[in-house]
């Protein structure tokens, strides 16, 4: 049995994917540009590592100065002094990154190597906790993958430091760009 706002979600969801399927050539151009984009990163993995580590520099500016702003929203003058030393850090580490962007990267991968260990420990753990009946064996693959990742990144730090965030860059580029022409290409079909 259907109810109201069941009949209601489908047809706003029909509507939305109808909109959609008026866009499919945006979508797949928007595709190609992930792609192409991607390849780019890849051809130039130290460019695309730097250009990474200067937006997180960006990121990390933005939200200082954001917590630095919100350190006057604290009625307590204990807090205000945390809230606003918590925002210079920030602020001081974004400015850091355009200082030195390759040392930077180096702790950007370390950082990025000693989580996936992690991850794919206690996704491992996991796997092994599940009932036999669950899925846990592509769960423990993936805690696998994860695990060798991790440890392949921080076997070859800090040497791979100049190329690994421009690798996942591009990595990331191109199967974003592949899911957007997928997408795209089926919603053209689906019309």
């Amino acid at each position: 049995m259907t109810s109201a706002s069941d009949t209601s979600q489908h047809q706003s969801l029909g509507s939305g994917i109808a909109a959609l399927h008026a866009k499919w050539g945006w979508i797949v151009a928007l595709g190609v540009v992930y792609l192409v984009t991607g390849f780019i990163a890849l051809g130039s993995m130290v460019m695309a590592t730097v250009a990474s580590v200067l937006v997180v520099g960006v990121m990390m500016i933005v939200a200082g100065f954001t917590e630095v702003i919100g350190a006057f929203q604290m009625k307590n003058w204990g807090k205000f002094v945390l809230w606003a030393l918590l925002g210079v850090l920030y602020i001081i580490a974004g400015f850091l990154t355009f200082d030195n962007p390759l040392f930077a990267a180096a702790l950007l991968t370390l950082f990025l190597g000693a989580s996936l260990l992690a991850s794919g420990a206690v996704r491992l753990f996991l796997a092994f906790s599940m009932k036999r009946e669950s899925p846990w064996v592509w769960v423990a693959l993936s805690a696998v993958i994860t695990l060798l990742l991790g440890l392949l990144i921080l076997a070859r730090w800090p040497v791979n430091s100049v190329y690994i965030l421009g690798l996942f860059l591009g990595i990331d580029l191109i199967m974003a760009g592949a899911g957007w022409i997928s997408l795209g290409f089926a919603l053209k079909r689906r019309g």
